[in-house]
């Protein structure tokens, strides 16, 4: 009893339900939140602490930045989306933090295009080499309606757009990344589809900052080809999973476009079906038949692997 009312406590004051109200809508900074509260960045930090501590909040380290967003998970969360549901949404200060709050989301819009405009060629020359990515998605979405997944990890999220793709599908989604630009644009095009139950991360491929087993599904798309340690990557991903749980590495098949590599960074030039099955097994994965879509010049292939269930001790052929 004494800890539910500390974090009783935590909620009950004006300027920390109105944070618990904002962070309910998005990721946010100690920055962003002093725009929306307007109030001092002590101030709004001090409160902060107060509703990380009372476990309201979750506290994610970005480089020199930290985003908060409601807990997903753990002994408050419902507790936390009822109280923040439960304030008057014709409420007066609620309504004046909710147009402040959309301000800060358009000035993300805003980098995110700019940065989307500096980059855009280079993207676009990649996507010409290849089958259309609505056709990706789409049999990305096919694999995995096959199983249950009622939360998503996304490796290498880039833009968000697989959590943009999938995130209407699960309860929770993840997306990580080690590039704070892309996670940038990333949050811009989470808040413009209102996909609150997706968050993203700063991270490494081989060092996610996740717990094991947390995830029923986890996808690379486009991104294995960038890593050093291919293998090792799908060690770390395959730690991920729940048991059943489902993995889907999309990538390009074993090609020789060399100005992938020398101008795109590039580390692999695709992969074939036996280094995916040799990495799956090595990672405790059973592999699934592999999912072909032909493109000029390149192959996109989907290869997919689930873990064992409980008590299952099979060996992969």
């Amino acid at each position: 009893m004494e800890h539910l009312l500390k974090v009783m406590r935590a909620a009950a004051e004006l300027t920390r339900l109105r944070i618990l109200a904002a962070c309910r809508r998005a990721e946010l900074t100690v920055t962003d939140l002093t725009q929306i509260l307007d109030q001092s960045q002590p101030r709004v930090s001090r409160h902060l602490k107060l509703l990380v501590d009372a476990g309201l909040l979750e506290r994610n380290r970005e480089g020199t930045w930290a985003y908060y967003r409601l807990a997903a998970d753990g002994l408050w969360a419902n507790l936390t989306e009822t109280l923040v549901s439960l304030i008057p949404a014709h409420d007066a200060i609620l309504m004046s933090d909710l147009k402040r709050l959309v301000a800060v989301k358009r000035s993300r819009a805003e980098w995110a295009t700019a940065y989307f405009r500096r980059n855009a060629e280079r993207w676009d020359n990649i996507r010409s080499l290849h089958v259309d990515d609505a056709e990706v998605e789409q049999a990305l979405k096919s694999l995995l309606a096959e199983g249950e997944m009622r939360n998503l990890l996304d490796i290498g999220t880039g833009t968000a757009r697989i959590l943009e793709v999938l995130g209407a599908s699960v309860e929770f989604a993840v997306g990580v990344d080690l590039s704070h630009e892309m996670l940038a644009v990333a949050r811009a095009n989470l808040d413009r589809a209102n996909l609150h139950n997706c968050q993203v991360r700063h991270g490494d491929m081989y060092h996610l900052p996740m717990a094991d087993h947390t995830f029923d599904a986890v996808t690379i798309h486009l991104v294995l080809h960038y890593a050093e340690e291919p293998a090792r990557a799908i060690s770390e991903a395959a730690r991920m999973l729940q048991p059943g749980g489902q993995l889907v590495v999309v990538d390009f098949v074993t090609h020789n476009e060399e100005i992938l590599r020398t101008e795109h960074g590039h580390q692999r030039l695709g992969f074939d079906d036996l280094e995916l099955a040799s990495w799956f097994a090595a990672a405790d994965l059973d592999s699934e038949p592999a999912v072909r879509l032909p493109g000029t010049p390149l192959t996109v292939c989907l290869w997919s692997a689930s873990s064992r269930a409980a008590g299952d001790s099979r060996r992969s052929a």
